[in-house]
């Protein structure tokens, strides 16, 4: 009798599992319905074009480094949006190489994939978490932009979108073309208001030294050092980091570049 209510308990905890590993297509033309998947590990497939050169994509799982070469391969690149800067109607869009942090979930990130353009599969096991996929910078201007990933197919009007092919600086240009989609999986930028932006991007490695403005809010209460480990400021409000002698300083781990 104990060896079969043993077998049963075995049965039932096996059937939670396969319960809890459900199976899911991620549309990247349409987008997918994720509320019934939230929180959920599934064997995800994504049927997915991505272009030789500079592509975008935010998706509802992680993915550690190791995997992103298993399935995409190593010369993949992949940076996210650290810093927006403006001159004028020029709008500077910075990203900084993250592979080796992985891809997380809901992020919106620009990837390069260095392989023939086509139509790629590929699949993956995650847990899959639903929310919002955006990430806000506001330039020294009073310019908001916004890097917004594409959870459903989106009309494109009014947004900034990758320039996909022969893209060799991850370029994104206007789109008024009010037939023009962002299909799902991908990434668009938005600025509010109607003045149009030239948007530029310039490119970090890991590591790199950016500004204050990637690494802390406004209103943070930080510690700097200078590069040799020496401190020389205690509680400084990081709004007011820039207010410091030009030069490398370390806040939080990171060097930052003071002009």
């Amino acid at each position: 009798m104990k060896k079969l209510f043993c077998m049963i308990a075995l049965a039932g905890l096996t059937l939670t599992a396969v319960a809890q590993n459900q199976t899911l297509r991620l549309s990247s033309y349409n987008g997918t319905q994720l509320e019934r998947y939230d929180g959920q590990q599934c064997d995800v497939t994504i049927d997915r074009y991505l272009f030789n050169g500079w592509n975008t994509v935010s998706l509802p799982f992680a993915m550690s480094e190791q995997e992103i070469d298993e399935v995409l391969g190593q010369g993949v690149k992949l940076e996210r949006l650290v810093d927006a800067t403006q001159q004028g109607t020029e709008i500077v869009l910075t990203f900084q190489d993250c592979k080796a942090e992985g891809l997380q979930a809901n992020v919106p990130y620009i990837l390069y994939y260095p392989g023939e353009s086509g139509s790629k599969k590929f699949h993956v096991n995650a847990q899959v978490t639903k929310k919002e996929s955006k990430v806000t910078f506001t330039t020294g201007g009073g310019v908001k932009v916004s890097m917004h990933g594409a959870a459903l197919k989106t009309t494109g009007k009014d947004l900034y979108g990758i320039l996909a092919i022969n893209n060799a600086e991850a370029r994104f240009t206007p789109i008024d073309d009010s037939k023009s989609l962002f299909y799902a999986t991908r990434c668009y930028v938005s600025i509010p208001g109607e003045q149009e932006f030239t948007l530029t991007t310039r490119h970090l490695a890991q590591g790199e030294v950016t500004s204050i403005t990637n690494i802390a809010a406004e209103g943070d209460i930080v510690d700097v050092y200078n590069v040799l480990g020496m401190k020389v400021g205690s509680g400084i409000k990081a709004s007011e980091i820039n207010n410091l002698t030009p030069g490398i300083y370390v806040v939080k781990g990171h060097k930052v570049l003071v002009k």
